[in-house]
């Protein structure tokens, strides 16, 4: 009887202690995993601080430059990214003419629906947004090899370092590292998450001629585009800055009115004193004592 139980109990806490061990073990290679991860990421290259004209204090968009990276849009990147919160209307008087908008819009045909509620194609105007290159998602998977392109209008809003990041990311293609293998389709970014990156190097010196004749070399390039996304992502970046400088100007008038109100106020409640009078007839009365 006494060996029957002993067994019993033995089984079960060497049951239990192999338990125990397997949640360790199973949290110490989890554990381990994600520190080689982290260390490994880490290691990647950060992208350096550039000095772009409009992160300057009184700096504003180098809309000269802004100008050329919507060529460097049209020629490079439309043929995968959309741009689908910026319309034609938008550009007039900051990167064309109203003319010259009108004339990019006419030169795409955009679907539609005529009165009859019938789908219709017409030439574009002002107000029709720039046009996705693919249909839908599914599409754009299909034919970049399982990757999204992501949208462009207001990328630098979402990525760590912004306008550095991208930059660094389209200047910075390389040679497969030894050791590294790639699957078909994938290339080597040292600045894109993992290295591997399935957009290949667009850029490339020469690669498109600009309107006013700056030379097109591959940085030129890279920073005009990055330009051009800045200014898609803030269209009111200018005025931002400005009334951001005119509350600094104001704010020291401010500071002084609130701290003049608030001393003004709190004076009289500060040095106030409260004293307890005792009336004749209205003591509190005493506990009787046992």
């Amino acid at each position: 009887m006494h060996r029957a139980n002993f067994g019993h109990c033995f089984r079960r806490t060497l049951a239990v202690g192999a338990g125990a061990v397997s949640i360790v073990g199973a949290g110490l290679l989890c554990a381990l995993e994600n520190a080689v991860k982290v260390e490994a990421f880490e290691h990647f290259p950060h992208p350096a601080h550039l000095p772009w004209d409009h992160k300057r204090v009184f700096g504003t968009i180098d809309m000269a430059s802004a100008r050329r990276g919507y060529e460097v849009y049209k020629q490079v990147c439309k043929a995968c990214h959309s741009m689908k919160w910026i319309a034609y209307r938008h550009l007039v008087g900051n990167i064309m003419t109203e003319e010259e908008a009108k004339a990019e819009a006419a030169a795409v045909t955009v679907p539609d629906i005529d009165e009859a509620g019938n789908a219709i194609e017409r030439p574009g105007d002002l107000n029709d947004h720039l046009l996705s290159p693919y249909p839908n998602i599914a599409a754009a998977k299909a034919a970049n090899g399982g990757a999204f392109p992501p949208d462009l209008s207001m990328l630098l809003l979402t990525r760590e370092g912004a306008e550095d990041y991208v930059f660094s990311l389209l200047t910075s293609y390389v040679d497969t590292p030894a050791g590294v293998k790639l699957d078909e389709g994938k290339y080597y970014n040292p600045y894109f998450p993992d290295g591997v990156i399935s957009m290949p190097q667009q850029l490339f010196d020469g690669g498109i001629e600009y309107k006013d004749g700056t030379p097109a070399t591959a940085s030129q390039q890279a920073k005009d585009i990055c330009t051009f996304m800045r200014w898609t992502a803030e269209p009111f970046y200018e005025k931002k800055k400005r009334l951001f400088l005119k509350s600094l100007l104001f704010l020291p008038l401010l500071t002084f009115v609130l701290v003049y109100g608030k001393r003004h106020a709190w004076t009289y409640i500060k040095a106030r004193k409260s004293m307890w009078k005792i009336v004749k007839g209205r003591e509190r009365p005493k506990s009787k004592s046992n």
